[in-house]
């Protein structure tokens, strides 16, 4: 097939084109030119308009701005901390800072349980200046979320009066491009406040999303920022600000406030979470990741089960698909689902029976397991002077590595570099089996050995500890004639 009988009416459009480009030249003309159709002076006149709508428009987001800020600012804390830290195999203190927001009048204090965590005092400087010692009421790892309560010092008329208060705002409304203020003290500053807008209202973070999503903003969270608030427009708290960073831009994170929320009851009345524990390890449908992808769209996919868990004794299997629990249909597509997937099993009665109902290999299931109550995520620790180092619990959430060797037990946490521990070649991780002969399970174990060694330093210097490193056994021998402290 040649050219022209492809486009028989070749010659017909051209003549059509040529006739139709004087009005489109002239359309085009008056796109660029439109003011000539205006006398200067209405010309002048419309730009004058559109500079003062620009005014009023930003005096008017000012003004909304300044609102915002002025209901919550005087409810900003600056956090002061001394804490007790035992990684380096002794028992030291660090001063630590971060913020705090109050939202009672009776003085509770909304902050991270990273700032507060293993404090040993708590000092708070309210936005008046009015310094006041504060007491944890209630804190959570998983969460990141700690109350506090504040206790004014000064006069008894200081002390009794109401405090400045933020109101807590619902997150479910949020969206991307939303206004909003971190407030809080970076870099021990005490008090500031940057302004950016919500990047993502969905942000999963791995490994610290275990109940809940985060919150993306670019307004700026560094250093000493945890803890405090996060504000929308309204003046209301809709996050709290808890991880930073400034590589690769501003990018900051906070705790959502209906995370909150559901949290702060439970500190409130049992000083501590109430989760509840299954073993079930959670995968997407859609999983990204690690390549997977499984068929439909409804339901989660069971990834492992934790030994000796309430699903392993169900008999709860890899790649079983959950489909409902007690009826309610639950179901995680993307890894942005898995944290509602885990509270809805995490908020599920203790102790109390509780029906899966699964899909395995394209067969219908039910199955009861019973949760129980999740406990401490980390363990107890222990100083152990002239040993040179320190002790700890081990925890199947903080050490699941050493909890696989030794479900009930402790651990040489740290040691202290130029010390006896050191010289006799005891290692961090290394599991306590036995000091002396004695058998050790708990740190009390641990503390009655420690202080009957010390009470007989001078004719039996030496302590014999069997430990369990790596899945072999090996004896220690510590000589603690010598005292690192005083040489």
């Amino acid at each position: 097939m040649n050219a022209g009988q492809f486009c028989p009416g070749r010659s017909m459009l051209r003549r059509r084109m040529i006739l139709a480009l004087p009005v489109c030249l002239l359309l085009l003309l008056l796109q660029i030119f439109p003011a000539r159709a205006a006398s200067p002076r209405q010309a002048a006149q419309a730009e004058k308009s559109a500079v003062e709508s620009a005014v009023e428009t930003t005096n008017g987001f000012r003004e909304i701005i300044k609102r915002a800020k002025d209901k919550v600012f005087p409810a900003v804390v600056f956090i002061r901390c001394m804490s007790e830290n035992m990684e380096e195999g002794k028992k030291t203190t660090q001063s630590s800072s971060g913020s705090g927001v109050i939202i009672s009048a009776g003085g509770e204090v909304l902050t991270n349980w990273h700032v507060i965590d293993k404090a040993i005092e708590i000092r708070c400087l309210l936005s008046d200046g009015t310094p006041a010692d504060a007491k944890v009421v209630g804190s959570d790892k998983d969460t990141d979320l700690a109350v506090l309560q504040l206790k004014v010092l000064g006069d008894a008329a200081a002390s009794s009066r109401a405090l400045p208060c933020a109101v807590l705002g619902s997150s479910a409304e949020l969206q991307e491009g939303d206004f909003v203020m971190a407030m809080g003290a970076p870099y021990g500053l005490s008090r500031s406040v940057s302004m950016g807008i919500i990047s993502c209202t969905r942000r999963f973070l791995s490994g610290a999303s275990e109940y809940s999503l985060w919150l993306q903003t670019d307004a700026s969270i560094s250093p000493g920022n945890s803890g405090g608030p996060l504000v929308n427009t309204a003046g209301e708290v809709i996050g709290l600000n808890a991880r930073g960073t400034n590589r690769g831009g501003e990018i900051g994170f906070a705790i959502p406030a209906e995370t909150i929320k559901l949290v702060l009851p439970q500190l409130r009345e049992s000083a501590k979470a109430t989760w509840s524990w299954t073993g079930l390890q959670l995968q997407p449908i859609k999983d990204f990741n690690r390549n997977m992808y499984f068929d439909g769209t409804e339901g989660v996919i069971v990834a492992d089960t934790d030994p000796e868990s309430p699903a392993r004794k169900a008999g709860i299997r890899a790649r079983d698909r959950i489909l409902k629990i007690n009826g309610k249909s639950i179901s995680a597509v993307m890894e942005e689902d898995l944290p509602a997937a885990r509270r809805e099993l995490a908020m599920l009665p203790r102790n109390a029976p509780a029906t899966l109902d699964l899909l395995r290999d394209e067969k219908m299931l039910a199955v009861t397991l019973t949760p129980r109550e999740k406990g401490a995520v980390e363990g107890d620790q222990l100083d152990c002077p002239r040993w040179d180092f320190t002790a700890k619990t081990i925890n199947q959430f903080d050490n699941p590595d050493l909890f696989f060797q030794r479900q009930v037990g402790v651990f040489v946490f740290g040691v202290k570099q130029t010390g006896n521990a050191a010289s006799a070649g005891l290692q961090g991780q290394d599991i306590l089996v036995k000091i002396d002969g004695k058998e050790v399970k708990t740190l009390e174990d641990v503390k009655t050995i420690h202080q009957a060694s010390l009470a007989k330093v001078q004719t039996q210097p030496r302590v014999v500890f069997t430990v369990l490193r790596n899945g072999l056994m090996k004896q220690v021998v510590l000589d603690i004639s010598r005292d690192y402290l005083k040489d």
